[in-house]
């Protein structure tokens, strides 16, 4: 199907950069810098919700390293991928049909590989059960690869987005310190996404690759390539294309992080479709705090309402969700 024959079912505006716009990160590094980003940050995050950042740092190479893992990973026989089929930690493979999210008539058009930040089985956090703090399931027999490209691109990924919270921080005008303790032990959840074309049965069934959602976490930071497909649904109601920008990351305000600011930030929802007739890949790095972190929303408001939103741990709160997205947990709670 060629970009020109966009179901009916998701029709989106092209728009321009006003819409979402394009945060400049290269002047981070001074306190002027920070500030002039910080107050451009919280005006898409508190009105938008999504933003497009360039001078963001992370290398071209890391960038083409990563993608180049995926498109390897899921080239792959379908026997070999499912030798790590995805567990209740939320690492490894998932094959498509799996991810239902909520709301959506029908699952989602994607496989996904899940990895989070690198513990071994022996770590403390592991020992207690702390929730989505697992070790990791790398093909290493078979795609040896993998581990080697994703693991310094999603590093410098993270760090990233830890700069943009404590930018976001600062235009917030709280302690960037809220985020750092934080982070201590990041979740860091990421994923490697394939989104096959779109065919006929799915036209039928009126199914996207990703359906209309918001991000369960604080931030995501989303590396595109370059054939398009993401949309988002602005204020006014619209969904509105957010094309590919080259050298930039696509990046937006996850549940979790409205909560905390107690809505002084918002989590938009926002829908994948692949129309383009050729494999589309994405890798979205979910820039979560550590499983056991607080998430209060008195750290951004004083005056919260704690009893309509009390403090709630950050890993238990994103584990709900997935448990009421993805429905490998149902087999294997049974």
């Amino acid at each position: 199907m060629s970009k020109s024959s966009t179901p009916d079912y998701a029709r989106a505006k092209t728009v321009g950069l006003e819409d979402i716009p394009v945060i400049d990160l290269a002047g981070t590094d001074t306190s002027d810098g920070r500030t002039a980003a910080a107050a451009e940050l919280v005006e898409a995050a508190s009105k938008i919700g999504f933003f497009y950042v360039s001078g963001h740092g992370v290398s071209a190479q890391l960038r083409t390293d990563a993608m180049a893992a995926s498109r390897s990973f899921f080239e792959l026989p379908e026997a070999a991928k499912a030798d790590i089929a995805v567990d209740r930690h939320q690492r490894g493979w998932m094959a498509q049909g799996l991810a239902n999210l909520e709301g959506s008539a029908t699952h989602d058009a994607k496989e996904v590989f899940f990895w989070g930040r690198d513990v071994d089985a022996d770590d403390e956090q592991v020992k207690a059960g702390l929730p989505l703090v697992h070790p990791n399931q790398w093909p290493d027999e078979t795609a040896p690869f993998l581990r080697a490209g994703i693991l310094p691109y999603y590093k410098a990924v993270m760090a990233l987005g830890l700069r943009i919270l404590e930018c976001l921080a600062i235009g917030l005008d709280v302690d960037p310190g809220i985020f750092t303790r934080a982070y201590h032990r990041p979740l860091g959840r990421g994923q490697l996404v394939y989104y096959p074309a779109i065919g006929e049965a799915d036209i039928e069934a009126e199914r996207f690759g990703a359906a209309a959602h918001t991000d369960f976490g604080v931030l995501t930071i989303l590396q595109q390539d370059s054939l398009g497909g993401l949309q988002v649904l602005n204020r006014s109601g619209d969904w509105i294309e957010a094309m590919p920008i080259e050298d930039t990351f696509v990046c937006n305000i996850g549940d979790l992080l409205e909560r905390w600011t107690n809505g002084r930030l918002v989590s938009t929802r926002h829908r994948v479709l692949n129309r383009s007739g050729r494999s589309r890949y994405s890798i979205p790095i979910f820039c979560d705090p550590a499983s056991d972190a607080v998430v209060d929303p008195r750290d951004f408001d004083k005056h919260a309402d704690i009893e309509a939103l009390p403090p709630i741990e950050a890993g238990a709160y994103i584990m709900g969700k997935n448990r009421r997205n993805f429905s490998h947990y149902e087999s294997q709670d049974s």
